[in-house]
């Protein structure tokens, strides 16, 4: 997970994976829709693969990238138990303030009479 996580901490290859969320695209689309030239798009692109985040399709004289749902759903899961663990965390604290304002309505009508 901890590739996965340094992978994506780079702003070029966050966008790249964005990218191809539409789905597979060489090297050279890459780099003019990014504005990066072929050997930096390429070396992004060997840190994704060696991530498992993307694989390559040879297709004729070009090699398609695309994203791997497995890797990605991997990466979901594991930030799936944390979202739970906060959301509960946060339904907690939204009890707490429900309590704390309840409190301080009724030392308000205390006070009043």
């Amino acid at each position: 997970m901890i590739e996965t996580f340094a992978a994506l901490a780079d702003p070029n290859r966050f966008r790249i994976v964005e990218l191809l969320r539409a789905g597979p695209c060489p090297v050279n689309d890459i780099g003019e829709r990014l504005q990066l030239n072929q050997p930096q798009v390429s070396k992004h692109l060997r840190v994704l693969k060696q991530a498992g985040l993307v694989e390559v399709q040879p297709r004729a004289q070009q090699r398609l990238y695309e994203l791997r749902p497995q890797s990605l759903r991997k990466l979901h899961d594991w930030l799936e138990r944390y979202r739970e663990l906060w959301d509960a965390r946060f339904d907690g604290l939204d009890q707490l303030v429900g309590e704390l304002v309840a409190q301080e309505k009724s030392d308000k009508r205390k006070k009043r009479t």
